[in-house]
């Protein structure tokens, strides 16, 4: 194999029982952290990726780059070589030469579309069919909430991705997991009419809207400041308080849109302010949680090789995923 080959992700893990062989790989530093062995060495714990997938390997504090590496920020576009290896069964290659990629290398023709992983539909199309969603809000004042925070946020909406690594963890992700929130939300509200219609529409498509704050990095997204401090959770309402108290949303509605976004996570250990403790509130709770999963499920039958029965385990999922389709199975 020769290493000016430049293998994406997805084909080093499609390469199977080649231990030892060299390849060569233009990568995005996703994350780096420094560690210390039993001996004392420090070493770093670093995780590499493009847009068909990621990876995590080791290197050690007497790698002859390993000061490179050090001055690197995370989001850091580099070239590798490197011999293929495995670490309880999951590719960890032992890295071999590393550079930072110049600006003019970065800006090659195509070299960012390689390096970043974005939704599989169509930004555009995902941005005006969200519009619609807005427009169909039947009630002005919880439209025109939304119409403000959405003004607000901006473009940033539209490119946020909608996690670090557990769910559309990718750009135009948050935009892709609000819209289809909103799909399933129309598909079942004609099963529970109890639900204000309106007011769980409007929550769902605010509900992430924090996340644009939270998360920053145009290559990796890493928390920001405020992310850190306070959440999205909290930063989504803050923007949803200030938008409909300038719509003139009345207190109980505003109140009640406020919850949503407060506990739509669902579990306090999972980011929820509060439990859910409105219909509108379960049920955007819960549809949040099945699109969260479900985005998990399509990543990873996206980024599993068609060679592989099972993809890697998936921390969201606590397990593993049958990726053959129903009827493929071997006897």
């Amino acid at each position: 194999m020769p290493e000016d080959a430049n293998l994406s992700v997805r084909a080093l893990k499609a390469l199977e029982n080649s231990t030892g062989h060299p390849f060569a790989s233009v990568l995005l530093l996703r994350r780096l952290t420094g560690k210390t062995a039993s001996n004392g060495n420090p070493f770093f714990s670093i995780e590499l990726g493009d847009r068909t997938g990621t990876f995590s390997c080791t290197v050690f504090g007497d790698h002859p780059h390993f000061e490179l590496l050090k001055s690197l920020p995370e989001g850091s576009a580099i070239r590798v070589t490197g011999k293929i290896d495995y670490y309880q069964g999951r590719l960890s290659p032992k890295l071999g030469k590393i550079a930072a990629l110049s600006d003019e290398e970065l800006a090659a023709p195509g070299m960012m579309d390689n390096l970043v992983e974005a939704a599989p539909e169509d930004p555009e199309a995902m941005a005006t069919e969200f519009n619609t969603f807005i427009d169909a809000i039947h009630h002005d004042e919880l439209r025109l909430t939304a119409r403000h925070v959405i003004e607000e946020i901006g473009e940033a909406f539209r490119t946020t991705p909608a996690a670090v690594q557990m769910h559309h963890a990718y750009r135009h992700g948050l935009l892709e997991h609000t819209l289809h929130m909103a799909r399933a939300c129309k598909a079942l509200l004609p099963l529970y009419p109890e639900v204000h219609a309106d007011l769980a529409m409007t929550g769902i498509l605010l509900h992430d809207t924090g996340k644009t704050i939270e998360y920053e990095g145009a290559l990796s997204t890493k928390r920001s400041r405020k992310g850190i401090l306070q959440g999205h959770v909290v930063l989504g309402y803050q923007l949803v308080r200030k938008a409909g108290l300038k719509a003139k949303l009345a207190p109980d509605l505003l109140e009640r849109l406020e919850h949503i976004i407060l506990s739509h996570q669902g579990e306090p250990e999972w980011g929820a302010a509060v439990y859910a403790a409105t219909p509108e509130a379960v049920f955007v709770s819960m549809i949040d949680n099945l699109d969260a999963k479900m985005g998990m499920v399509q990543r990873a039958l996206r980024q599993t090789d068609e060679a592989e029965e099972f993809s890697e385990r998936l921390p969201g999922l606590n397990s593993s995923l049958l990726v053959t389709k129903p009827g493929t199975a071997q006897p």
